[in-house]
């Protein structure tokens, strides 16, 4: 056997790995089909992205559509906000010719001197009084003396049989819907301990005193509300 080269007695073999062959490390070529399916994806997706662009509106409107109107009620009024509010510098409350019937009515505050609060309150007009003089009429405040609740004119003579069961009134009365006490603006009474007498004598009831009045002054056609009891 003859001896090797020079070159091939100092060139290093590469070494033996058990099982695999020579041929076996070298890489694989890229399989054709791969290349086949990755091209038909970019040609689909080259032809999706085109008929897009070609689809798309020539002359699009970019405004905002008008969205429709929609009618939003509006709140009801506060009626503390319509009623008048007498002041020391604006007392008047109503016209004298707003109450020229007999048992009308009209709701308004008055502000307490004392406590700064505005006080409500009801002006009624009293039959066979004078319309131009302040007896003609009579103004209680609503906050009922004792405790917390509310009173109420009441012109509807069913509901004082109804729901206060008093049966002999014969015109409006004043009523605690609370205790079912029945007061008359047509008859006066004395305040115990005080001798001072108030209009709205109690006829039905366990109140202890009459309404709250309200002091009151006719100035021309001006119904004046000047201060609270």
């Amino acid at each position: 056997m003859p001896d090797p080269s020079p070159s091939d007695r100092f060139k290093p073999e590469m070494p033996k790995i058990p099982g695999v062959s020579t041929d076996d490390a070298r890489p694989a070529a890229p399989d054709s089909s791969l290349k086949l399916i990755v091209g038909v994806i970019v040609i689909l997706i080259a032809v999706f992205l085109g008929a897009r662009w070609a689809l798309r509106p020539r002359h699009a409107d970019t405004k905002t559509a008008e969205l429709p109107q929609i009618d939003v009620p509006s709140p009801a009024p506060d009626p503390s906000a319509l009623a008048p509010h007498a002041t020391d510098d604006a007392p008047s409350i109503a016209r004298v010719e707003e109450m020229a019937k007999a048992w009308s009515s009209k709701e308004f505050f008055v502000r307490n001197g004392l406590s700064g609060e505005n006080v409500p309150g009801i002006l009624v007009r009293l039959p066979g009084g004078s319309a131009s003089r302040a007896s003609g009429y009579w103004a209680f405040s609503t906050n009922a003396p004792f405790g917390n609740c509310k009173l109420e004119y009441v012109t509807d003579l069913a509901k004082l049989r109804n729901d206060y069961g008093f049966d002999a009134a014969k015109h409006p009365m004043v009523g605690n819907p609370c205790n079912h006490t029945v007061f008359d603006p047509a008859k006066t009474t004395t305040l115990p301990g005080t001798g001072a007498i108030v209009r709205g004598a109690i006829v039905q009831g366990s109140d202890l005193r009459p309404p709250l009045g309200i002091e009151l002054r006719v100035r021309g056609k001006d119904i004046e509300a000047i201060r609270t009891e």
